[in-house]
């Protein structure tokens, strides 16, 4: 990197992280300033599209936006400097010119994000899941998922999300933590390993932000994870937010939950513990014990849709709707277009959910991976529809994944994972069916509305 470009980019850090510490008491016109400010700094055009948003948000004074506020005023003070250093920074502001660069070099684009399953172990078992009967022998080397955060880096990837498994049953990831303390790590837990001393260590550390994974409120999450495991959780919540710590939730979809999900009851819970980020996935009949029968139903996906789109006008949290988002993401956003999934065995697979792959990490680099045929093919062929809430090749365009995992893959990586090609491929395909008129209104409905916004918009600059 030459003299100019350290001085420029040390220039920017110094400012972004000056101006973000004094947002707790800034007024909503000096937030909206910010924004046109750090619009300049992200050389892609996207990224300036969504801090234009953002600022536009600000304008109209949304709910959600009082998280800016918690962020930087009832955080834990190295918390609070991490998240502003390594997310906003790093990642966002960056990042985004370091993987442009990285491209001009090397003619690949890297991904937002990496996703790693250091362990696929797991203390529970919950039906429907694909993690378990695992054992330590079969978890990723650390050696491994440092060179992996390394590559990233050097690619100008500053978030890494773990999963598994139940990713705490490595106490090492500890030392990668601190190791790696300019990145942001998410990670997905069960919760069970968190306890006063752990969350000592995400004291110490400011980088880390847990994902704990709920059913709804305490009987779906009892039924599917154990009698009383609801309670362990809100004990882990309160210890995070008197700590000053951030949290996410995760919560999988089902025929079973949703309008517990789609409730105002649940979302005040959340947000009345402290939970920042609210991260949905859609239940998909994967792995072991593959159920169709547990999937949400067309109605409900779509239901789903609408209460999120609800929820974000009206709640100060952030939600993060896996299938129904790809709006704000065009389409798919599998095979390294803006992330991938690597297993605890190494094998990388496009999306967490598409468990087939055609490289292992052990064997060769990220960079690799990413110009892999298998990759290659997906990328060339995303978005898979011109409808941006049916993104998924998996369960909305299923022939597409059908083809890439039969034809472009080299192997599945779960016992059991072609069942969704093969038996389960007729239902997909009708569940694909009966949900594209509900999408295609949806999405009709939504351009209308943007178009209306547009049109009052330029009236008013008028």
């Amino acid at each position: 990197m030459s003299t100019y470009r350290r001085l420029r980019d040390y220039t920017l850090a110094k400012f972004a992280t000056t101006a973000l510490s004094l947002l707790a008491s800034a007024s909503d016109e000096q937030l909206i300033r910010l924004c046109s400010l750090a619009e300049k700094v992200p050389r892609k055009e996207s990224y300036k599209e969504k801090i234009r948003w953002i600022r536009e948000l600000f304008r109209q004074r949304h709910p959600g936006l009082q998280i800016a506020r918690r962020v930087l005023k009832d955080t834990n003070p190295l918390h609070r400097h991490k998240i502003i250093q390594n997310l906003i920074i790093n990642q966002l502001l960056m990042g985004t010119n370091k993987r442009k660069e990285f491209e001009a070099r090397t003619g690949t684009y890297p991904p937002d994000a990496l996703l790693i399953s250091p362990t696929m172990r797991c203390d529970l078992n919950c039906y429907g899941c694909y993690a378990g009967y695992y054992t330590r022998d079969e978890d990723l080397p650390l050696e491994v998922i440092d060179r992996v955060i390394t590559e990233g880096k050097e690619m100008g990837i500053y978030l890494i999300l773990f999963t598994g498994g139940e990713p705490f049953l490595r106490e090492d990831l500890f030392l990668l933590f601190e190791k790696h303390g300019d990145v942001a790590f998410q990670v997905y837990t069960n919760a069970r390993h968190i306890d006063e001393e752990m969350v000592g260590k995400f004291t110490s550390l400011g980088n880390v932000m847990p994902a704990i994974s709920l059913e709804g409120l305490e009987e779906e999450t009892d039924r599917r994870r154990g009698k009383g495991h609801f309670q362990r959780i809100v004990r882990v919540m309160d210890m995070l937010r008197e700590a000053g710590l951030f949290f996410a939730v995760s919560t999988t979809q089902t025929r079973e939950n949703t309008e517990v999900l789609a409730s105002d009851e649940f979302v005040d819970f959340l947000v009345e513990k402290g939970c920042i980020l609210m991260w949905n996935f859609h239940y998909v009949p994967i792995g072991r014990a593959p159920n169709i029968a547990l999937m949400a139903t067309p109605e409900q996906r779509d239901y789903m849709r609408d209460r999120l789109k609800y929820f974000r006008a009206t709640k100060p949290m952030l939600f993060v709707d896996f299938w129904n988002d790809g709006h704000l993401t065009n389409g798919c956003i599998a095979g390294g277009r803006k992330y991938l999934h690597i297993t605890a065995s190494g094998d990388v697979e496009p999306c967490v959910f598409c468990h087939f792959a055609e490289d292992n990490i052990k064997e060769k680099t990220l960079l690799e991976v990413l110009n892999s045929r298998l990759f290659r093919e997906i990328r060339s062929r995303q978005p898979f529809t011109d409808n941006p809430f049916r993104p998924c090749m998996l369960i909305d365009e299923p022939a597409q994944g059908r083809d890439l995992a039969l034809n472009y893959a080299r192997r599945f990586t779960h016992p059991g994972a072609e069942i969704l090609f093969t038996e389960l491929a007729e239902r997909i395909d009708l569940y694909s069916r009966q949900y594209k008129p509900l999408a295609d209104a949806a999405w009709e409905e939504f351009q209308l509305q943007k178009g209306k916004k547009g049109k009052v918009a330029a009236g008013q600059g008028g």
